[in-house]
């Protein structure tokens, strides 16, 4: 039996997974609240294995350590994800890191996860990571994409496009919530389309 893999990922409406310039939106676009941190808590408390890219990696180690206790960094589904197996998909990354079980894998991350999904007994997990999540979800190896949809646009300030390198896909409902009255998490079967069928 193969392992899951749910991509995980925070979105604006208009389909962006983080924002810059010298806007003061802060951590979530500063809109998560207790439902949302209770439901994400919850979503990271059975045993899975983290799949992470380098640059989510890298930029979860600098947050982390540029943080300190209370800060939206350090939400409590953040140290429970912390806390998890994890594999590092990279060619440049070198030990040591301040993370507790991270393992860095070279080579492709394609078969990196095709191996994984064969060999994992828990389910697999990745938040953020879209170069490495547009590959696998081309490669068909995405069973879940979870998009946490939060109430704002971005037009301005919005950087790095969630599906911007994504291919073409056609994707079943299969769960849907509002949590804290606006943010929409919408989880999806996704499969590739195929032309003229």
């Amino acid at each position: 039996m193969t392992a899951t893999y749910t991509f995980d990922i925070f979105s604006s409406l208009d389909g962006y997974g983080s924002y810059g310039g010298d806007g003061d939106w802060g951590g979530y676009w500063g809109k998560q609240g207790p439902e949302l941190l209770d439901h994400r808590l919850a979503s990271y408390g059975p045993d899975q294995r983290m799949v992470f890219g380098a640059n989510t990696f890298r930029q979860f180690v600098e947050m982390l350590a540029a943080s300190s206790e209370g800060d939206d960094v350090r939400d409590p589904w953040v140290t429970e994800m912390r806390n998890k197996r994890m594999t590092v998909v990279s060619s440049t990354l070198e030990a040591p890191f301040d993370w507790p079980d991270a393992t860095v894998v070279g080579g492709d991350g394609v078969e990196t996860v095709a191996r994984l999904k064969e060999e994992s007994d828990v389910p697999l997990r990745s938040h953020g990571s879209l170069t490495l999540n547009w590959a696998l979800m081309a490669a068909g190896l995405v069973d879940r994409v979870q998009v946490t949809v939060f109430p704002v646009i971005t037009g301005r300030s919005g950087t790095e496009p969630v599906f911007g390198g994504a291919p073409d896909l056609d994707l079943e409902l299969l769960e849907h919530r509002t949590l804290d009255g606006d943010i929409q998490e919408l989880v999806y079967k996704p499969t590739l389309h195929v032309y003229g069928a």
